[in-house]
């Protein structure tokens, strides 16, 4: 029991730092490139995770290990920040938000099909349920943004599901932090040369995107993750992931403060039922 509250608690913590990375990612690209931005925030968590791996003296992972950590990379180290900041050029970062309410369920998916969990149906009833609240919010907020972008933030959803369940799998024998740390120096060639082929000749890069750039390479991308595949590794993936439900709305209200981006009335009666969601999908996840 402690553990699985533990897990919550965790989760909770990793949700509400990931909630600031679709606001600080829009902040970013009006300056940054979508690809520059992919490569630089991967590159410096990956040097930084470097550093806590030799500090710590971690053991390297075993090669059985190698293939699902690429998939955790492929998901959340490249897949996610790529495709999202791409839809940020053509979608509003509240509009982005609301994709992430279909999350929960994508996770859900990757742990049954990757994790091996086996919820019961009515969690299935509260996932879809909670993710119809946000998809039912998404429809009715705010202009609808470019077919492009929808697009893109749906693929990033896939790949951000799929490295979630990974990621959370195997920290049940590496541990949280270790799993992302690793899975970026993994990448940290591909990132270092995606992120020198494409720096520009030149460019002005105003404050606001250097934080932006900073908060996504140190929070979202590496101290966020300590806490949320503890979480699931903790509390179990598919029940666990269901407080990605909770994030568009945390990230609305960030935007609204960052971005003067307008928040509707009827996200409040949205959030009261999303959590409502999530605490159904936890009774049943098990």
């Amino acid at each position: 029991m402690r553990k699985t509250t533990s897990g919550w608690l965790n989760g909770f913590v990793g949700v509400a730092i990931f909630a600031g990375s679709l606001p600080a990612t829009r902040v970013a690209v009006a300056d940054i490139a979508p690809l520059l931005l992919t490569g630089a925030r991967a590159s410096m968590a990956a040097l930084l995770g470097l550093a806590f791996l030799l500090l710590l003296r971690q053991r390297r992972p075993a090669a059985a290990d190698l293939p699902a950590l690429g998939l955790t990379a492929l998901g959340v180290v490249l897949g996610f920040p790529l495709l999202s900041a791409l839809a940020l050029q053509h979608i509003s970062a509240a509009r982005s938000l609301v994709f992430i309410g279909l999350l929960p369920l994508c996770t859900a998916l990757f742990a049954v099909l990757r994790g091996g969990e086996r919820p019961r149906p009515l969690f299935w009833l509260f996932s879809l349920l909670g993710s119809a609240c946000v998809a039912g919010y998404a429809a009715q907020g705010g202009a609808p943004g470019a077919l492009r972008g929808d697009l893109l933030m749906l693929a990033a959803i896939v790949a951000c599901g799929m490295g979630y369940a990974e990621g959370a799998r195997l920290s049940r024998r590496l541990g949280g932090w270790q799993v992302i740390c690793w899975a970026l120096v993994l990448a940290l060639p591909a990132m270092l040369a995606l992120t020198w082929w494409a720096l520009p000749a030149a460019a002005a890069i105003g404050l606001p995107a250097w934080l932006g750039l900073a908060y996504v390479s140190l929070f979202s991308m590496l101290l966020g993750f300590i806490f949320w595949y503890r979480g699931l590794a903790q509390g179990g993936i598919a029940a666990v992931g269901q407080l990605q439900l909770l994030q568009p709305f945390m990230g609305l209200g960030l935007a609204a403060l960052l971005l003067h981006e307008t928040v509707h009335p009827a996200m409040l009666a949205v959030t009261l039922g999303t959590v409502l969601c999530v605490a159904g999908a936890k009774k049943y996840a098990a």
